[in-house]
């Protein structure tokens, strides 16, 4: 009988190695999730079978975030990678980028989708760890707080659950 450990491992090499035939699933968004199959594998990489309403929506997708870096780069960055900051309280954060907090044990700076604004999501109990690695925790930590529909960025359970 297989360990939990060998699972763990055939999945991290299945996911390393793809092989025609292996489903990848796109996620868009924490509710739209894309299920894609590996048609072929070249020397430049993998090669996804996308159906045509897919692609638009991914091409939606990439101008939509193309847009928002847009207007949130500088004009003295050089640099094709550029990260997503925006104002909160007169200073520059990251968004979308958990971080050690100050009133709990992380934070997280998100735009809320409704009014446009940045706020400041904390989660996490201070002086507590973090024990995913034990499966029968991390079952127990996902079942009791819904992980499967973890809600909108803008709430602390959904951070939570993908810290776990």
């Amino acid at each position: 009988m297989k360990s939990f450990q060998d699972y763990l491992n055939e999945a991290e090499h299945a996911a390393e190695n793809p092989v025609v035939g292996d489903l990848f699933d796109i996620e868009l968004s924490p509710t739209e999730i894309i299920e894609s199959e590996v048609i072929d594998i070249t020397e430049d990489g993998i090669v996804l079978q996308i159906t045509e309403s897919v692609l638009s929506l991914l091409e939606s997708y990439a101008s939509a975030y193309n847009d928002v870096n847009r207007q949130t780069s500088t004009d003295n960055d050089d640099n094709d990678f550029k990260v997503r900051e925006a104002e909160y309280q007169g200073r520059q954060v990251p968004l979308g980028k958990p971080m050690k907090g100050d009133v709990k044990k992380s934070k997280v700076y998100v735009r809320n989708p409704k009014t446009g604004k940045v706020i400041k999501v904390n989660f996490g109990q201070k002086g507590m760890k973090i024990k995913k690695s034990n499966p029968g925790r991390r079952k127990n930590f996902r079942a009791r707080h819904n992980c499967a529909n973890p809600g909108p960025r803008t709430k602390a359970r959904y951070w939570s659950c993908r810290a776990w």
